[in-house]
């Protein structure tokens, strides 16, 4: 008689406007489907977070507001995500605020993304992430993240107390190690992003020309926009941003879609990026990059950059622009690849042995 395979639940920021929010989910649930498991998104909704998430993608830069010839890019790429995110393995659709009709799983994976961090402006603080109210016999953390909430601000003892219900935690930072470490008297595990876990589910056909570098986040500080410019006059690459418009860019491509920021990033020469997982993508595909993260991201990406030993491609501004140039044209070293194989393997024993 053939064996059931495992019922596994993931439960994360699946439905954010954000090229990482759906990569991450994506490639957790197929990843884990990739290993026999019976793996899917849990489809949890609240008319609050709707209403939150769409205004933010129509409006990302608050309090600047976005411009009329912007704003049919930014619905268009909003339209993308809802149908790529269709197409997800997901679970019947329940509400965010009743967690026990998610139905029963035999494990449910919490994470990755910022499933922890207090300070989300429309996810933070609710509870289901910590395990209340779910169904299953295990509860299992990868790759979770308190994002930028300080573990100098610690974790109360009844967020803790939550979180000990999971019988497995795993984190994707050091920022959230100490978290849990300090908070639950628990060593976590530290993974890889599930992008990284699995490069083969991000995979992407590149464009065709691939002769650009590639700008992802927005609100970039002045002397990096400058230092960026001056390389991309001297080498005659233009620069193109994705996602969210930047006035020094030389072309503008906002209404990507999720697939299409893949496929661009791995045609791109360099990526620069004040965003989380555009240093995830540049990483994943071996690509130059340079990042000054912005306020928001300044623990993960340094936390991030620690892991793998890429500390000198975060960058502030006593760099010099001849600094910038080498980073942008240098792509990723062999000893960083053989880093990412190394997590790569603690990161699937983690699961295997979590999920057994």
């Amino acid at each position: 008689m053939a064996v059931r395979p495992q019922r596994i639940g993931v439960l994360t920021f699946h439905k954010c406007v954000n090229y990482g929010s759906y990569w991450q989910a994506r490639s957790l649930a197929q990843g884990l489907q990739a290993y026999g498991y019976d793996a899917e998104l849990l489809d949890h909704d609240c008319e609050s977070v709707r209403r939150a998430e769409a205004k933010c993608a129509l409006q990302p830069k608050l309090p600047q507001r976005t411009s009329r010839w912007e704003m049919p890019q930014y619905r268009a790429k909003a339209r993308k995500f809802v149908d790529a995110v269709a197409r997800l393995p997901l679970s019947r659709r329940f509400s965010l605020d009743d967690p026990e009709a998610a139905g029963e799983y035999d494990a449910i994976v919490v994470g990755s993304d910022e499933v922890w961090n207090f300070r989300h402006p429309w996810y933070g603080s609710k509870p289901i992430f910590f395990g209340d109210g779910l169904k299953a016999d295990r509860l299992v953390s990868y790759a979770a993240s308190f994002g930028n909430h300080s573990a100098w601000d610690g974790i109360d003892p009844g967020w803790a107390n939550k979180l000990q219900q999971f019988s497995a935690i795993s984190v994707r930072d050091e920022n959230s190690r100490v978290l849990v470490k300090d908070g639950l008297e628990r060593e976590p595990a530290v993974v890889l992003d599930p992008c990284l876990q699995f490069p083969e589910l991000a995979a992407a056909e590149p464009v065709s020309s691939g002769d650009y570098a590639l700008l992802y986040g927005y609100g970039f500080p002045g002397w990096l926009s400058a230092h960026v410019r001056r390389w991309s006059e001297r080498t005659g690459i233009p620069l193109l941003s994705v996602g969210y418009s930047n006035e020094w860019a030389d072309e503008q491509r906002i209404n990507a879609g999720p697939i299409e920021f893949a496929r661009l990033v791995a045609g791109a020469r360099a990526v620069v990026t004040n965003f989380f997982h555009g240093c995830v993508f540049s990483l994943l595909y071996g690509k130059p990059w340079v990042t000054a993260p912005s306020e928001y991201r300044s623990i993960k990406i340094p936390d991030l950059a620690s892991l793998l030993g890429v500390q000198s491609h975060v960058v502030d501004e006593q760099v010099s622009a001849a600094s910038v140039a080498e980073l942008l044209d240098t792509p990723m070293t062999p000893e960083v690849a053989r880093r990412l194989q190394e997590l790569r393997g603690r990161s699937e024993a983690y699961l295997h042995e979590a999920l057994s």
